[in-house]
Order: structure tokens, then C-alpha cells, then sequence
């Protein structure tokens, strides 16, 4: 299985890299393959390195602004020219997508995708993997629109929340 995972290439607490590495290290001791951002900072590095370093694979997708942050390493790098060409490729090439802890990118990054399901656009299984209840906020947000009719695909067929390492995979079916 192809699992996008969106996430922050910043340094983050050890609450939050333990769970990505938890995570990665899950996926890649099953073989799959992480699509990511291509970052080798923060975030993204970890979850890279738990993935490669359990035998997974690398499919990284990175935008040419920052391309000197790509990492080298990977099994296959792409460059793209924009960040709406990389999210469109991050897309194509997953067979899921995990959202994990970030900024306004990896929020973007997660609308945009939400948004793509909701209108049919694709049917992959999206998780958000809300470690120490970071996206706690965002769940009741959601759970909001969909009780006063905001979003015209029930939430449960939207996206999954997932507290944990071990319930993100079994959302994923992987």
C-alpha cells in the first residue's frame, strides 16, 4: 500500500515525533511505501527514517522552493514546480492518506484532500492521526458541520480520528 502522510518539517516534542515514529515503523515493517513531502527535516525526516529503517519504501514528492531540503536517500524523488502540482501528485500516487501533526501547510494539505473526497473526486481512506489531541479542535469543528449539514458525505465516510499508532493503521485497512 501507497500511504500519503502529511505532516510538519519542523522539530517537534518528543509526544509528537513518538507517535510518528510508532507510526512509520508500523507501515514499514508491513512493506509499505511512505509518499511524503520528500523533507529531510523535523517531522518528515522521522517519519522517513522509521519507515526505511523497518523496510519500507520512499516516494517522495517535493516543490522546487524547496528542493534543497529533499532528501537524498529516498527511492524515488520528484520535483514539482508548485505546491498545488506536488499535492496532486502526493494524491495520485497514495492509496490513502494520513494526516499527522503540522502547520498551516499540512492543513491545507488536509482540507484540500477532504475537500477532493467530499466531491467525489477520489474514495481513499483519509486518517487523522491526532496525537496527544492536537486535532481535537478540528474533530468537533467537523462534527459540527456535519450535524448542521455542511458536508453532503456523512463524516464517518470523510474521514477517520484515530488517538493513536495502532488505531491509524487499522483505519487504513493496512
Amino acid at each position: 500500500m501507497n500511504i500519503c502522510v502529511f505532516c510538519s518539517a519542523a522539530e517537534l516534542d518528543e509526544v509528537y515525533t513518538g507517535a510518528a515514529r510508532e507510526f512509520a515503523e508500523l507501515i514499514g515493517k508491513r512493506g509499505h511505501t511512505l509518499v511524503w513531502g520528500g523533507s529531510d527535516c523535523g517531522l518528515m525526516k522521522v517519519v522517513a527514517d522509521g519507515v526505511q529503517g523497518a523496510g519500507g519504501r520512499l516516494v517522495g514528492i517535493s516543490v522546487e522552493f524547496l528542493h534543497h531540503k529533499a532528501r537524498h536517500a529516498a527511492d524515488e524523488m520528484t520535483i514539482t514546480a508548485t505546491l498545488a502540482e506536488r499535492k496532486a501528485l502526493l494524491l495520485e500516487r497514495a492509496d490513502a492518506v494520513v494526516v499527522m501533526v503540522g502547520g498551516t501547510g499540512t492543513l491545507d494539505e488536509a482540507t484540500d484532500i477532504l475537500e477532493l473526497k467530499k466531491h467525489g473526486m477520489h474514495g481513499k481512506p483519509v486518517v487523522v492521526l491526532n496525537t496527544a489531541g492536537f486535532y481535537d479542535g478540528l474533530r468537533r469543528q467537523m462534527e459540527r458541520m456535519d450535524a448542521e449539514g455542511f458536508l453532503p458525505v456523512p463524516l464517518p465516510g470523510l474521514v477517520t480520528f484515530a488517538d493513536d499508532a495502532e488505531a491509524a493503521v487499522a483505519a487504513l485497512g493496512a
